[in-house]
């Protein structure tokens, strides 16, 4: 297991690190989407730093000209 494994984040380190907002968090949590998360307790969400970024790939959208293919 790597460093940014075992990092683990609040949504508001989230949102500082990646700009993705708390309440964005919490909505894509309450609709069991968006990035895999740690319920430590009942009112503490975290997340893993590797989760988080793995999401964000997962979730990149290529567009033409980042194909190199441009019109």
């Amino acid at each position: 297991m790597t460093t940014s494994e075992c990092l683990t984040l609040t949504p508001t380190q989230v949102e500082a690190k990646y700009g993705i907002k708390r309440n964005h968090l919490s909505q894509l949590r309450y609709q069991h989407r968006g990035p895999r998360f740690i319920q430590a307790t009942p009112r503490t969400v975290l997340y893993r730093t590797s989760d988080i970024e793995e999401w964000l790939n997962a979730n990149t959208v290529e567009t033409r000209e980042s194909k190199g293919l441009a019109a």
